[in-house]
């Protein structure tokens, strides 16, 4: 039997009965069904007032944890623990309208977040907040094209004594200015009967704005794609409503997977071991494909009936969560399905054109680049594995210094060697450093 034998018998096992057809589609309704009457969208949503007070609490939790010692009776305003950690965590990437970036492309308060690609919470975000830390640079993406903008005005200062601390240091001025902003500005959440403010973006969200195309009815005008993802942030559509998206489809997924056990455990009389619900199972992953349809199905014709052929209200009453999970499992069970063949399809057309080859010269050539490439990716291997190293050692030995400057286990003496030589390594200069006790005494008594 060769192996496409074997993959036509694992589909042919791997089909569901009615009842998983049952669970499945029960399931999605019951998660769309919830994301109708209690997701709804950002300025309408029972379920994200909840959402909303748990990032407040984050904030709050987070503030503290950064040194925020409220005053009495002040405790819970989040104002206060926003403004804290805005000048905690300044940043050079924080310009807020169109002024600020020299009229090079209009913004505002609302949607700077989404505009500048550092506030963004993923790996795009954090990418870009180290770029602009290191070269005083900002970043912004408006109406499909992207904009920097120089800050070197001195006022803003990435801190460390070299290239891993300033490293560290950006990362966390990322981690906080990201917290900073993801229940809105101090200045907005601290009026008097004052709204939700604009958060953070939802993660890659803010690759939309790549998208200037298309023409889009939003009531009297008609906008392109990154101008209507910019309008929908604008009503709210942040990641704070991203995690009130993600309770229908958590649920959802809880369900498929939990009936699943108990049909395969129960009902099947299968081992615990064969009850895992990983995505070896063929009929789990048919089952939430199902699931995941019927859910976007419910989602879809609701936003469309809500709209009234306004397309900034059609993408708020979108479940975005939902329909990334359901774009996800297609194109996973497309590869699981169908990639060995398109590998192996591709690997007979590539070795097609090499043996097409004639000049015997060009073949010689070729095997010399791919030589230098294995080589090269070697040496680069070797020299990170190398840093890895150098930097661990480094780290270790501060970090015994520091512990035996405190260690009670040694005597005044002792620790104050210990003490020297790790200012020493951390750069301190000669004339800041005290060498003795007598050093230390004299200087108290100053």
């Amino acid at each position: 039997m060769n192996k496409y034998e074997l993959k036509e018998k694992e589909w042919k096992l791997s089909t569901c009965d009615r009842y998983d057809f049952m669970i499945a589609g029960f399931s999605g309704a019951i998660a769309g069904i919830i994301d109708v009457f209690f997701v709804g969208n950002p300025s309408l949503s029972k379920l994200g007032s909840l959402t909303d007070d748990g990032a407040d609490e984050l904030v709050k939790k987070f503030a503290k944890v950064s040194g925020w010692k409220p005053k009495i009776d002040n405790e819970n305003n989040v104002a206060s623990a926003i403004g804290f950690l805005e000048g905690k965590f300044r940043v050079n990437y924080d310009q807020r309208n169109t002024t600020d970036v020299n009229k090079l492309f209009k913004m505002g308060a609302k949607n700077h977040h989404i505009k500048s690609l550092s506030h963004s919470p993923d790996i795009i975000g954090l990418f870009f907040s180290i770029l602009n830390q290191f070269t005083s640079t900002a970043t912004f993406v408006s109406e499909g094209k992207i904009f920097n903008i120089d800050t070197s005005d001195g006022k803003f200062e990435l801190k460390g004594n070299n290239f891993i601390e300033k490293l560290f240091c950006g990362f966390c001025n990322w981690i906080g200015h990201i917290m900073s902003d993801l229940s809105g500005s101090s200045g907005g959440r601290g009026k008097i009967n004052a709204g939700r403010g604009s958060g953070i973006p939802i993660p890659f969200m803010e690759l939309f704005l790549m998208c200037d195309f298309g023409k889009f009815q939003n009531g009297n005008d008609r906008q392109t794609l990154a101008v209507t993802m910019t309008r929908v942030f604008q009503e709210g559509y942040d990641a704070r409503f991203g995690v009130t998206m993600s309770i229908p489809v958590l649920i959802q997924e809880l369900m498929i997977r939990s009936l699943w056990i108990i049909k395969k455990r129960y009902f099947e009389k299968k081992d615990w071991k064969e009850c895992i619900p990983t995505e070896k199972h063929g009929d789990l992953r048919l089952m939430l494909l199902i699931g995941y349809t019927t859910f976007c199905l419910i989602d879809g014709i609701d936003a469309g009936l809500r709209s009234g052929g306004n397309m900034v209200q059609f993408i708020l009453h979108l479940n975005y969560v939902a329909w990334v999970r359901l774009i996800m499992l297609v194109f996973k069970e497309l590869i699981i399905r169908y990639g060995p063949f398109i590998k192996e399809y591709l690997d007979k057309f590539l070795y097609s054109i090499f043996n097409t080859i004639k000049n015997l010269n060009e073949q010689k050539l070729i095997e010399e680049f791919y030589e230098r490439i294995q080589k090269t990716d070697r040496e680069i291997t070797r020299t990170l594995y190398e840093f890895i190293q150098q930097v661990q050692e480094e780290y270790k030995q501060r970090q015994k210094l520091l512990i035996e400057s405190f260690s009670k286990k040694n005597n005044a003496t002792q620790q104050m060697i210990y003490s020297v030589e790790y200012a020493k390594i951390m750069g301190v200069s000669k004339e800041k450093i005290i060498y003795s006790i007598e050093e230390l005494d004299e200087l108290l008594k100053k």
